[in-house]
């Protein structure tokens, strides 16, 4: 069975998807599919193309005990047919990623995997710095992502 490919996708790269990218390989990890599943995250957007995640971001994953290098990227054509899954963290990174083509990645905002937060958009901390309140979120969603690609995957 080849790898389970997987890419969360933000604004620019540096805050949301980074931390849902370093997240849910940390799950992946604990679960033991660090060598099955591949993860990846990028941005809508190219300006913070090369930069390391943003210092908010960094913190709260090391809060967590959670480490993952990370230089931001922007998507790809070429990812849309790559990637198994793309999540994205807002409606407006939803439709981006919708416009840059048909794909045969399944595209869905990462926290329909956590319905019990009650939003489908991950807010940016960027703009409010509340990134423990991303990672509440981030962590729920990651959790959730794993039990179905487990469930669609790896029969349960």
């Amino acid at each position: 069975m080849s790898k389970v490919r997987v890419l969360f996708v933000c604004l620019g790269n540096i805050c949301r998807s980074p931390m849902a990218e370093a997240v849910f390989a940390h799950k992946v990890e604990q679960a033991g599919l660090a060598e099955k599943i591949e993860i990846d995250s990028a941005g809508t957007g190219s300006w913070h193309t090369g930069e390391p995640a943003h210092h908010g971001t960094l913190e709260v994953l090391a809060k967590n005990k959670i480490t993952r290098t990370h230089a931001a990227r922007t998507i790809t054509k070429s990812d849309l047919n790559y990637y198994d899954y793309i999540l994205t963290m807002d409606e407006d990174n939803f439709r981006a990623v919708k416009y840059l083509g048909k794909s045969t990645a399944m595209i869905a905002r990462f926290l329909d995997y956590a319905p019990s937060v009650g939003m489908r958009e991950v807010p940016d901390p960027w703009f409010d710095g509340k990134f423990d309140r991303v990672y509440d979120m981030v962590d729920r969603a990651a959790e959730g992502l794993l039990k179905a690609i487990l469930v669609d995957h790896f029969d349960g």
